[in-house]
């Protein structure tokens, strides 16, 4: 049984809070696939997850926006619908099972950002157009609260395919992405009137300060090759018991 475990999560949630907000992701998707193994309640997982990734993912945000010159008219164009989409989404609650399997498909995003499977930097393959950042900002948004991400993991690897970012504006704008899409999914969740676990309450400041670290050590070119291959190992694995149970 993963309760016989349960004290894991105060090393593995810090842990991949460290190394999601050093590439500018707030790490929701990994901090709802360890509370759901954990058996937690499914109404207090998502708001959970997002209140770390809006903590953890403006850290990242503060971070890495000093590296870059941001692209303010790409994230307005994006962020504009994906707000209201990320509200409706948080509303909306799913089956147990389906949302276990959603987060599992889900999961292999970070897996493969993990691999180093999307370009680091190209020229734009699709030339940047709002119709399209909008379109991308809105489904994104809405599946960011349906399941209760910041979408990050979602929108990082299209930016790096399309071309439109490098690596530190894909950190920089995801970071600032999450922050905006998990503030409106918790809006959504109404999550002020659910009550926590107390052990939710010890594991959100462990978690945070790990974000915090990875947020500093990934602006400045931090070598984490060997833990983030072991994390991708453990994404997969997980990935699949979400997925075929």
């Amino acid at each position: 049984m993963m309760e016989a475990y349960w004290w894991l999560l105060y090393i593995l949630m810090p842990s991949v809070a460290f190394l999601y907000a050093a590439v500018g992701h707030g790490g929701a998707s990994s901090y709802l696939m360890f509370l759901a193994l954990f058996n937690f309640a499914p109404e207090q997982i998502r708001p959970t997850a997002l209140i770390l990734n809006i903590v953890v993912s403006l850290m990242a945000f503060l971070a890495f926006r000093g590296t870059v010159k941001f692209p303010t008219k790409l994230f307005l164009s994006i962020i504009i619908f994906s707000v209201p989409a990320a509200f409706f989404g948080g509303r909306i609650l799913v089956d147990a099972g389906l949302y276990k399997q959603i987060l599992g498909v889900l999961l292999f995003f970070p897996i493969l950002r993990f691999l180093n499977v999307f370009p680091k930097s190209t020229a734009p393959k699709i030339s940047e157009n709002w119709i399209l950042a909008g379109i991308l900002g809105l489904g994104i948004g809405f599946v960011s609260g349906l399941i209760g991400i910041g979408g990050g993991i979602i929108l990082s690897p299209i930016l790096l395919l399309l071309g439109w970012t490098d690596m530190k504006e894909t950190a920089a704008v995801s970071a600032l992405f999450i922050f905006f899409n998990s503030i409106s999914g918790l809006l959504g969740t109404n999550a002020f009137a659910i009550s926590f676990d107390p052990q939710l309450w010890v594991l959100m400041p462990l978690t945070i300060a790990g974000g915090a670290l990875g947020a500093y050590f990934g602006a400045k070119k931090f070598n984490y090759q060997g833990v983030k291959y072991t994390l991708t190992v453990v994404l997969l694995i997980a990935a699949v018991k979400l997925i075929w149970g």
